[in-house]
């Protein structure tokens, strides 16, 4: 099935506004999380008279999302710690993050866009500071890239043995569909994998997808991990996006003990009409996730192995 591109990355919301009830609470009450919860997928952006925008195309933050507004976020919810994920659009160096990190170090880990050249000097200052991964762009949809720039796959075989001795692991922003062409080559590099968005799938194309598919039998093998995010990106429907409940639960039965989750707060590329609540995909994991111990591993014991709290 076709889809626009533009389309499928900012996600679709068909209803009119959000829902008068989310999983049986009222609109105006604000979901929380487990004592100890992560939240695996976010990004920041400025303040922009320290961190100036970067052009990014959908994905550049029309607005300022500093870390202090992304902390009083999870208090509002519960949420005690999580992972920026250093955005296309945040600017270069991965310097917003960097310095978000350094400020707040129980609370907060980090993924790097890289260059081939980067120094070792670099590469452990960024550790140091609590950096433990890299985001390749490997992202398609109807065979076409949907977003210009970050890291490509040769950059990643380029700097795989000096990540690999520092224990980091590799993001991949990728439609599932595609990962079953380039695995081979992944897998002869010393990391771990981490897929976004639950593969990146459309709804329209059904859970039984061959990439869906594949990404069951890859986080059954151990090395590959999964992020539960995203929903708003694969919804076909909108919020309360429960098009996505058979997705998610999928990747649950197949392995919860290599997925996490996040929000993708603050949501760039939704337009006012799509952005997401915080309340319908916290609703949407406990829609999926009844059981409370798989709900403490994905959002407590998983990312302190994979994310090192």
């Amino acid at each position: 099935m076709e889809l626009n591109q533009e389309e499928h990355a900012a996600g679709r919301d068909n209803s009119a506004g959000e829902a008068k009830t989310i999983a049986g609470e009222s609109a105006d009450t604000t979901l929380k999380l487990p004592e100890g919860s992560c939240d695996c997928h976010v990004h920041i952006y400025g303040p922009f008279d320290r961190f100036p925008p970067y052009n990014a195309g959908m994905y550049s933050a029309p607005e300022e999302h500093p870390v202090e507004a992304l902390l009083d976020l999870w208090d509002r919810h519960g949420i005690a710690r999580g992972v920026i994920v250093h955005a296309l659009g945040a600017g270069p160096d991965n310097a917003a993050t960097y310095d978000a990190l350094r400020r707040y170090p129980d609370r907060l880990r980090g993924v790097a866009i890289l260059d081939q050249d980067v120094t070792d000097k670099r590469l452990n200052e960024l550790n140091d500071a609590g950096f433990r991964g890299v985001r390749i762009n490997l992202f398609r949809m109807n065979g076409k890239k949907v977003a210009a720039g970050g890291m490509t796959l040769e950059d990643l075989e380029a700097l795989a043995p000096r990540l690999g001795e520092r224990g980091w692991h590799a993001q991949l922003w990728i439609e599932v569909g595609d990962l079953a062409e380039i695995a081979p080559r992944l897998e002869k590099l010393p990391l771990d994998y981490v897929v976004d968005h639950m593969g990146r799938t459309p709804v329209a194309w059904g859970v039984d997808n061959p990439g869906t598919r594949d990404l069951v039998e890859r986080l059954k093998t151990g090395r590959y991990w999964a992020k539960i995010s995203g929903a708003d990106r694969n919804t076909q429907t909108g919020a309360p996006y429960t098009d996505v409940d058979p997705f998610m639960r999928t990747l649950v039965e197949a392995n919860p003990d290599r997925l996490v989750w996040g929000t993708d707060w603050p949501h760039v590329g939704h337009t006012p009409e799509t952005l997401p609540q915080e309340n319908n995909l916290i609703a949407l994991l406990r829609r999926v996730v009844t059981d409370e111990d798989v709900l403490h591993r994905i959002l407590v014991q998983n990312p302190r192995a994979l994310y090192g709290f």
